[in-house]
């Protein structure tokens, strides 16, 4: 574990997991959550800093730290103090559009020291994906043995990937699903981000649709109880719990809360029945990098987003 490292984590409960480990270096923590709103190409901007305060100020009234943010940009203006770069990232889709974010914005400062990942996900002789801060002490220190140092192909993947990011024509993310690279999970995560887009049949993205088969399938007693199971069975998005629970309370015309239960009304059991389509009033402004997710629509069957018009 250099002294001259620099490590890049996912959020703050694994930088300080690794600092009770003793790893030594420097801790940079990537707090953004690029997988929602809009985003620029020039991450170290104030456009950029401009941009993510309105989102987040406007769909989840989060105050953003701007001075904060901008002492951890700093660190990248001095990348050449460093023999060699952590990157720590997991297996979801929230953790990967900051790593290619992450992965940009190193490039775009030039960087010249190589960069190392360190990703989660199956863990042998475990069941499900595991996030980083799961790990056990051992099993966290033999993924850092085992890193992988990212090649210029990778590089320049992960560079297309944000360009295609902040464009508005996400299909152009297919060719990559079939693209060999050292990261490991990207194919899933960008199948995954297609299906976030309205269903052609139903309206709704494969989150929404996954809450109402939750309600319908389970026996939910309360929205909390709700939230648990959309975190637990939500696979490749990573999601946090606000984003869940914004998810769980644009639904609210589709399900009815008892005191102790929580079930589809007749609305929604046509939703999950594909008898109706309730693309036009659930709609927003919501935005994923360069496109607003109602611009489009997801076909399941060519897999591919079309245009809405």
């Amino acid at each position: 574990m250099s002294k001259n490292t620099l490590h890049i984590t996912n959020g703050s409960s694994l930088t300080e997991r690794l600092k009770v480990l003793q790893f030594k270096g420097e801790f940079l923590t990537w707090h953004e959550m690029l997988c929602e709103g809009p985003t620029t190409l020039n991450i170290d901007s104030e456009e950029f800093i401009n941009t993510r305060e309105a989102f987040l100020g406007e769909f989840y009234n989060l105050e953003y730290k701007r001075d904060e943010f901008k002492s951890e940009l700093d660190k990248f203006n001095h990348l050449e103090n460093y023999d060699e770069i952590i990157l720590w990232f997991e297996y979801d889709l929230f953790c990967h559009i900051n790593l290619i974010a992450v992965i940009s914005l190193l490039l775009q400062k030039n960087v010249k020291t190589p960069l190392k990942l360190v990703c989660s996900g199956r863990i042998d002789g475990e069941k499900g994906l595991k996030g980083l801060p799961e790990l056990k002490s051992f099993q966290l220190k033999k993924h850092y043995k085992n890193r992988i140092t990212l090649k210029d192909s990778d590089l320049k993947l992960a560079k297309t990937c944000w360009d295609i990011y902040n464009s508005d024509n996400h299909n152009d993310f297919k060719p990559l699903i079939v693209t060999s690279s050292s990261f490991e999970y990207l194919t899933n995560c960008l199948k995954a981000h297609l299906k976030r887009f309205p269903d052609t049949r139903s309206g709704l993205g494969t989150l929404e649709f996954n809450i109402l088969k939750l309600i319908k399938n389970n026996n939910i007693k309360s929205l909390h109880h709700l939230l648990g199971y959309a975190l637990n069975y939500q696979g490749y998005y990573g999601f946090g719990d606000i984003q869940l629970q914004r998810l769980i309370k644009r639904l609210e015309p589709f399900y009815t809360v008892y005191d102790d239960k929580v079930v589809l009304n007749r609305e929604g059991d046509l939703v999950i029945l594909h008898l109706k389509n309730i693309h036009d009033e659930i709609q927003n402004n919501m935005c994923y990098g360069g496109a607003l997710k109602y611009d489009f629509v997801f076909n399941k069957k060519e897999n591919k987003l079309f245009k809405t018009v």
